[in-house]
């Protein structure tokens, strides 16, 4: 301790600021002890360094010229590292209230003439990575734990409740390894950017390496925002059996729809025109949404895509207009529950314009060669203004090894397309409650309350598609959905049945192929996922003779005939792996058949060789200890122990190294045993660095049917909301409406509010209302009476029938007959409607 406590002094040529440094300690006061407590905590990675500094101390007190002509630049590059160090490591505030200084000196203004030894390696470390991580909370990997550190450590201990204390020169705090995706995403939710920073360097292979006794290296694996959850660390999934029952434990489920939105802005000086462009994102289910529209002062055509796409996350131009960041700032703290904040991440404004975008743009799409991709000719033909976001966004998601979701041909979707149906305006949607009530926000009582009663996650998103963006704008569509329902209600057909049967209890197959898709998937959630996409497969083709003679309805046929072919894929790759491995992640024994392997295998053989020379050497120590029936013992993790009883130690010979020891026994390893032992773990770490190459390469293998796969899944999807619309025709009174193209007229007979007719329930209160609105004849109904006489409940009524009509749904009422409406409008509490 004397030792270390002189390196310390010695550290610092200067005498002035070794009182500094005294001083400050001594000031310190109970911060002081917090340190030594955290400083006996190091990981097992950083122990080496230790050495390090004993041969800097030795070199010291020698007197070295040239350490100290060293120690002399280091201290010219010591202002600006304090720069730096002042920003990451400043004043927190810990649970108990104290204020704790994070920065080791005192005085940050002071100028600085400490060294950079007074930083261990690790410290020297994570801030090299945190200077190119500087907007990033980092997890570093240290031996079982995940640590932050300075002010990320004073965040994160903030808002994962947990303690934070001084270790050395900065405040840390830390989390288990198996424990990372709860704090990850709990950070996340509060609206932080989270790097992981992981070891790159495995023990044994670097102990016989070059730089065995330097500090292990480390890398940023993964970052993480709030729309880009998509990973191994992040996505423990539950296993098949607890998907089947429904009972998911410590998983954090996701939100269902989680997209990024990219906007930027074009003024037009002649014509006096603002034009917005935006392009949404979901990197977890693969869907992109494009728009480009002119907008106003109130930016309320704006206001109703961002209500529609309801994004976690924006991206935006930092020279954004006062308008816009007004709305998207009124939008992202329209949430009191911080985790439910839309968060803002402003980019540098020239990453938006055109020419900085189209080379983005360009330079992606012409690198792009796999199957399916979207081809460059496609993508500049695009209008300008989302041109100026795609290639924001496609530099951001390479920041998270995320881009590769818009390569793809058939993702991307015209938000605002005249051909695709009804347009609704963010008025629309809030005053008429098809997304949210306007009591709390929540779903209960609203129109996707009263229509969602999907069983599966990718069912949930494509219901509230229906009804925010893709109403289909042709009667045969509805026609088409309205046969499929009118089936499913009447129909008792084997092959319905067992179709219903297998939507319930699945996982989130659509993310899980888009985590495959984008080599971030674990081996139990790829098995999961393969296993359950192999079983619909196998179990649809078995049901083909059923389908052909049972179901009428072209929709349902169509949907139920194609799936087992675009699912055929899995199954083989469900073949190449081991069950056992897979479901407990072990990448070593995944694949059953290492005939398409041959690294693995070569490698494989090569363990084996060792293992062999290891066994046959057993022979001579049974001949030296002259004891026949003698075995190898494992203890602790140490293989290969020769066990000893103390009474016959003379027997062992001198060379013969002692791994540990008990009154009763000694165990040892012969040279020989020590040198093919550390060959043999060497040969493990190497097999494991392998298969995850390996992995990865089949992961990218699965990744080539990724198109066809999210087809069959929409197929799925699809069904699950005809099931979800028979649902809602089962509830009492509802009739199929009569939709015609050519007929302007909202005609309801003893029509009802969908969402308080099921509110009130069995009261049956609820008085049935006519309406009658002809385009030849009356057109307009003007509706009077006095306050809570249900003025605004019957105008609303009429809207959500129309609106339930088009999606193809049964409404509630006696008959309906209506036309192709493309819009619905209201202005405060006066409802207009367009038909």
């Amino acid at each position: 301790m004397e030792k270390l406590k002189g390196f310390n002094l010695t550290a610092e040529p200067s005498v002035r600021h070794r009182d500094t440094q005294s001083d400050s300690r001594r000031t310190a006061g109970p911060c002081s002890k917090i340190s030594d407590q955290g400083s006996s905590i190091r990981p097992p990675g950083d122990v080496p360094d230790q050495h390090t500094n004993k041969n800097r101390l030795q070199q010291a007190e020698e007197g070295n010229e040239d350490d100290w002509e060293e120690r002399e630049k280091r201290e010219e590059e010591a202002p600006a590292k304090q720069l730096f160090l002042s920003k990451f490591a400043k004043t927190e505030r810990t649970g108990g209230g104290k204020a704790v200084n994070l920065s080791p000196q005192s005085d940050v203004s002071a100028p600085s003439r400490r060294s950079k030894s007074i930083y261990t390696p690790l410290e020297q470390q994570v801030m090299q990575l945190k200077e190119k991580h500087k907007d990033a909370l980092l997890a570093v990997e240290c031996g079982y734990k995940y640590r932050f550190f300075g002010e990320d450590a004073a965040i994160a201990a903030k808002e994962l409740n947990i303690v934070c204390h001084l270790d050395h020169n900065f405040m840390t705090c830390s989390i288990p390894t198996h424990r990372l995706f709860v704090h990850v995403r709990r950070l996340v939710s509060h609206g932080h950017k989270v790097g992981v920073v992981k070891q790159t360097e495995t023990s044994a292979i670097k102990a016989s390496g070059a730089n065995r006794n330097a500090l292990f290296t480390r890398q940023l694996s993964a970052l993480y925002t709030k729309s880009t959850l998509v990973g191994e660390d992040v996505n423990p999934v539950c296993k098949l059996q607890d998907v089947e029952e429904g009972v998911c434990g410590d998983v954090v489920l996701d939100p269902p729809d989680s997209f990024l939105l990219c906007i930027s802005e074009s003024w037009n000086k002649l014509k006096k025109e603002l034009t917005i462009g935006l392009v949404a994102v979901q990197p977890s289910t693969g869907d992109v949404l494009l728009d480009c529209f002119p907008d106003g002062e109130s930016r309320s055509e704006l206001e109703a895509r961002v209500l529609k796409i309801s994004p976690v996350e924006i991206l935006v131009p930092s020279d954004l207009s006062e308008q816009t960041h007004r709305l998207l700032q009124s939008i992202s703290n329209a949430s009191s529950q911080a985790d439910d904040r839309v968060r803002v991440e402003r980019r540098d404004g020239a990453q938006f314009e055109f020419t900085s975008a189209m080379n983005t743009v360009t330079d992606f799409y012409c690198h792009t060669q796999e199957k399916g991709a979207r081809s460059l000719s496609s993508v500049v033909s695009l209008e300008s203004p989302v041109i100026c976001c795609l290639g924001p966004l496609i530099q951001y998601l390479q920041e998270f090894n995320l881009e590769r979701v818009l390569s793809s041909e058939s993702s991307f979707l015209h938000l605002s397309c005249k051909s695709e149906g009804m347009m609704l305006s963010a008025a629309t949607l809030r005053n008429l409650e098809v997304l949210n009530n306007q009591t709390d926000g929540g779903m209960k009582g609203s129109l996707l309350w009263v229509l969602d009663h999907t069983c599966t996650p990718f069912g949930k998103r494509l219901m509230r598609k229906w009804l925010f963006s893709l109403f289909p704008s042709q009667p045969l569509s509805i026609t088409e959905r309205q046969d499929a329902v009118q089936e499913i209600l009447e129909s008792d057909s084997l092959a319905i049945n067992s179709t219903r049967s297998l939507l319930s209890h699945l996982p989130d197959l659509e993310r899980g192929i888009c985590s495959i898709y984008h080599k971030k998937s674990s081996t139990q959630q790829f098995y999961l996922i393969s296993s359950c996409l192999s079983r619909l497969g196998r179990e649809l083709e078995a049901l083909l003779p059923a389908i052909n003679s049972q179901i009428r309805s072209a929709l349902l046929r169509g949907f139920l005939l194609d799936t087992p072919e675009l699912l055929a894929p899995a199954h083989n790759f469900l073949k190449v792996l081991s069950e056992s491995a897979a479901k407990s992640g072990n990448k070593t024994e995944l694949f059953s058949d290492l005939s398409g392997f041959p690294v693995l295998q070569e490698r494989r053989e090569q363990i084996q060789t060792v293992l062999n020379e290891i066994q046959h050497h057993r022979k001579e120590i049974r001949l030296t200890l002259k004891a026949p029936t003698l075995d190898y013992t494992a203890v602790s993790g140490q293989e290969f122990l020769i066990e000893v009883k103390n009474s016959l130690s003379s027997t062992v010979p001198p060379n013969w190294i002692k791994i540990s020891s008990t009154k009763a026994v000694s165990r040892y390893h012969s040279p020989f045993l020590v040198e093919r032992y550390k060959k043999l773990l060497q040969l493990r770490e190497q097999l494991l660095l392998d298969c995850q190459r390996e992995w990865i390469n089949f992961l990218d293998q699965f990744g080539e049917h990724y198109h066809t796969m999210k087809r069959a899944i929409s197929h799925l999807a699809t069904m699950d909301c005809l099931f979800s619309l028979a649902e809602v025709a089962k509830q009492g009174d509802y009739c199929r409406p009569d939709v015609h193209e050519n007929l302007r007229q909202i005609i309801i007979r003893d029509g009802r509010h969908p969402a308080i007719d099921l509110l009130m329930g069995e009261h049956n209160q609820y008085v049935p209302n006519h309406t009658e609105l002809q385009g030849d004849g009356r057109r307009t109904m003007i509706i009077t009476g006095p306050n809570m006489g249900g003025k605004s409940s019957y105008i609303r009524q009429v809207a959500l029938i129309c609106v339930m009509a088009q999606i193809g749904s049964y409404i509630p009422a006696s008959e309906a007959y209506l036309g192709i409406l493309d819009g619905i409008f209201t202005r405060y509490e006066h409802k207009h409607m367009r038909c």
